[in-house]
């Protein structure tokens, strides 16, 4: 076996460049937001790639994002918001995850999209909504977003729609998303390590191809995300929240536009 059958994935040489192009795309989305990697991944690689293919690739791509970001945002990450995120994410991540074994996949990722691009829509319209961070209602938003995350894997878009109605600094909103990105896609990959799944033959949702795609894409997406961390200095508060608002209102639909896609055949 050559080199290269060892560390390219085997596909066309033109889609090995698209995926490249994609994945550097969502990596300057992940540098500037703090979220939305895995979305844009999934939705502009599916086209062409199976995501079973490329998810669990997609998961360990996105802590060596978070991993890469950790420097630069830790003095800024909001501590009593993340610790109450992170445990509803362990309780619910795996539940999530589990249900995908019994439930229909596609029908659940359509009605979360498109809950979560009718909150987006309405925020983005003006609405004024101001959760208030007790201990409850921070629990709350990391159940939730743990269960959608393990269901749909839109977890990031969950939270991030939920802490667009706080009042938190765009840093503290920024560096709370990739800490908590961090630890909810250990969790998810682990999950996925562990978790049965009839459609592989491994037994599993890791196979031996995970680690060659992570090594093809990974140079792609910190390229994007140095590019994305570059654009981000400068953004006033307001800015930063229409630009959040106008990427969760993109992704949503494009997460709706799948699921309505592989219902329709």
């Amino acid at each position: 076996m050559t080199a290269a059958e060892l560390l390219v994935p085997p596909l066309a040489p033109a889609l090995l460049v698209y995926s490249l192009c994609v994945v550097f795309a969502a990596g300057i989305v992940r540098g500037f937001a703090g979220f939305g990697f895995s979305a844009i991944t999934v939705a502009g690689m599916s086209l062409v790639i199976s995501p079973a293919l490329v998810v669990p690739a997609i998961f360990a791509l996105e802590i060596l994002a978070s991993l890469s970001q950790l420097r630069g945002i830790a003095r800024d990450v909001d501590m009593p918001w993340l610790s109450w995120l992170m445990l509803g994410n362990l309780i619910c991540i795996p539940i999530g995850v589990a249900l995908l074994a019994w439930l229909p996949e596609t029908p659940l990722r359509l009605l979360i999209g498109a809950l979560l691009m009718a909150a987006a829509l309405l925020l983005r319209g003006g609405a004024h909504v101001t959760l208030v961070p007790t201990r409850g209602v921070r629990l709350a938003a990391g159940l939730a977003s743990g269960f959608i995350n393990g269901v749909a894997a839109i977890g990031g878009i969950a939270i991030a729609v939920m802490l667009s109605t706080t009042k938190m600094a765009p840093a503290a909103l920024r560096a709370t998303l990739i800490a908590l990105l961090l630890f909810s896609d250990i969790v998810s990959l682990v999950c996925a390590a562990l978790m049965p799944s009839a459609a592989h033959a491994s037994g599993t949702l890791l196979g031996p191809d995970t680690l060659k795609w992570a090594l093809w894409l990974a140079p792609a997406m910190l390229a994007g995300i140095w590019y994305g961390q570059r654009s981000f200095k400068g953004v006033s508060p307001v800015q930063f929240r229409k630009h959040v608002l106008n990427l969760l209102i993109a992704l949503a639909t494009v997460s709706v536009v799948r699921s309505l896609v592989g219902l329709l055949g």
